[in-house]
C-alpha cells in the first residue's frame, strides 16, 4: 500500500488548527491525519512530549492507542479463521481445555465471536480481575503463561449475560481470544501482531507497551491525573501502561502516520494489499455482532450507543451521513480515537498524550472537524 505524505500547505494549515485545539484543552501534545483512498491527504504533531516541557513532538513520534488494539486483535482471529485453524464460533473450553481444566461451564462455552464482541457474558473489569491483572506473578513468567495462570486462577467463575444488550465491554475477553490465538498459532501474541500486523503494513514505528524508550524522552509520554487535579508525566515502567498480560486488549503505540495506515487498509475494505484477511472475512468484522445500550458517560474505549462488530463499534453521529467503524483508546494517560467510512474509502485518527474527559472531548471535536472537511 503507498501513502503519500500530506502536501507542506495542508500539514500547515492542520498544524494550526490542531495547536488551537490543544490550547483550547491544555494537552500536551495532539496528532492528527486523514487517509482517502490509501493516501494521507493531511497529517501533523503538535505540542510537547512532556506537559509543561519544552520538548516538541514529531510527526514520527509514537502515541499509544489503547484499546484500539482490540481491531487489530479481532483481524488476527480472523486471519486464523480463514486459516482453519480457528472458527468464529470456537469456544473457549474446546481451544484451551489443555491448559485450562476445570472451566465453568458456560465460561467453556464462550465463543470467539463472543469474545471479540463482548457479548460472551465475561464482565467488565472489576476488583477481582483487576487484581489478577496486577498479580505479582509478571516476575515470574512469559507473557503467555501468565495469562494462563490468570484464566486458570478466574475460570471457575460463572459467566452470565445481563438483561437486555448482551454488550458488556470486556478486557478479560480480548486476553482470552488473544490466548487462543496464541494456542493454535504457537506463537506469543506479541509476535503474531509484529508478524501479521505491523510489518505487512510498514508501520515501523508501531510497537507494544510504553512509548518512550527507557531511559528517554523519544515520544509523547503518558500523563497521570491526580486527585489534586494535577497531572503527572508518567514516563517508564510498569505504572506507565496497562499490566502486559493484557496487550491483546490494548497496549499498542505507534506514530499516527503508522496509526493511518492500518485506519486506510481498513477503510478501503481490505482491498488493498497487504492480504491480512480476505475482504469478505474483514466485511465480517466490521459488521455488527450486538447492539449496545445507551450509556451516559461510558469509559474511554466504549461507544455511547450503537452497534459492536469484532474490535469495532459501529455508531451514528450527527455530522456524518450514516454509520461509522469507531473506537477509542486509553490506557487511563493517554487517548486516540478512530473513525472509519468505508463507503467513502475514508478515514481520520487522532491522538494525544493526555487522558481524561477534556482529551477526549477535544479528540472529537477533531475527529469531526476533519471528516466533514474532508469528507462528502
Amino acid at each position: 500500500m503507498v501513502l503519500f505524505a500530506p502536501s507542506s500547505a495542508r500539514a500547515l494549515d492542520l498544524d494550526s488548527y490542531l495547536t488551537e485545539i490543544r490550547n483550547d484543552y491544555g494537552l500536551p501534545a495532539l496528532a492528527a491525519a486523514v487517509v482517502k483512498d490509501g493516501h494521507i491527504i493531511s497529517a501533523a504533531a503538535v505540542g510537547s512530549r512532556v506537559l509543561g516541557k519544552n520538548i516538541p513532538v514529531t510527526i514520527d513520534d509514537r502515541f499509544h492507542i489503547g484499546s484500539n488494539t482490540k481491531s487489530m486483535t479481532a483481524t488476527l482471529a480472523g486471519m486464523l479463521v480463514e486459516e482453519g485453524k480457528l472458527r468464529w464460533d470456537s469456544r473457549v473450553g474446546e481451544v484451551l481445555e489443555d491448559e485450562v481444566a476445570g472451566m465453568s461451564a458456560s465460561l467453556a462455552a464462550a465463543t470467539l465471536e463472543q469474545l471479540l464482541s463482548h457479548s460472551s457474558g465475561i464482565p467488565s473489569d472489576d476488583e477481582t480481575i483487576l487484581d489478577l491483572y496486577f498479580s505479582v506473578d509478571a516476575f515470574d513468567y512469559n507473557l503467555t503463561d501468565l495469562r494462563l495462570n490468570l484464566l486458570n486462577q478466574w475460570k471457575e467463575n460463572e459467566v452470565s449475560l445481563p438483561e437486555g444488550s448482551p454488550f458488556q465491554y470486556s478486557n478479560l475477553g480480548y486476553v482470552i481470544a488473544g490466548m487462543m490465538i496464541e494456542k493454535v498459532t504457537g506463537l506469543a501474541w506479541e509476535q503474531v501482531i509484529y508478524e501479521h500486523i505491523f510489518t505487512p503494513l510498514e508501520m515501523k514505528t508501531a510497537g507494544l507497551g510504553v512509548q518512550a524508550t527507557y531511559g528517554l524522552i523519544d515520544a509523547p509520554v503518558g500523563h497521570r491525573l491526580e486527585a489534586d487535579g494535577t497531572a503527572t508525566p508518567m514516563l517508564w515502567g510498569a505504572a506507565a501502561d496497562v499490566p502486559q498480560v493484557i496487550a491483546p486488549a490494548g497496549n499498542a503505540h505507534m506514530s499516527i502516520l503508522d496509526y493511518s495506515k492500518w485506519a486506510s487498509w481498513n477503510a478501503g475494505k481490505g482491498m488493498r494489499a497487504p492480504a491480512i484477511v480476505s475482504p469478505e472475512t474483514l466485511q465480517y468484522i466490521q459488521s455488527t455482532k450486538v447492539d449496545t445500550p445507551v450509556r451516559d458517560n461510558p469509559p474511554p474505549g466504549t461507544p455511547s450507543t450503537g452497534g459492536y462488530g469484532l474490535g469495532w463499534g459501529i455508531v451514528s453521529f450527527d455530522w456524518a451521513d450514516g454509520p461509522l467503524l469507531t473506537h477509542n483508546g486509553s490506557n487511563s494517560m493517554n487517548m486516540a480515537r478512530i473513525v472509519i467510512d468505508p463507503a467513502q474509502d475514508l478515514a481520520v485518527v487522532v491522538a494525544t498524550n493526555f487522558p481524561g474527559t477534556d482529551a477526549n472531548v477535544a479528540a472529537g471535536k477533531v475527529l469531526e472537524h476533519l471528516y466533514t472537511v474532508y469528507g462528502r
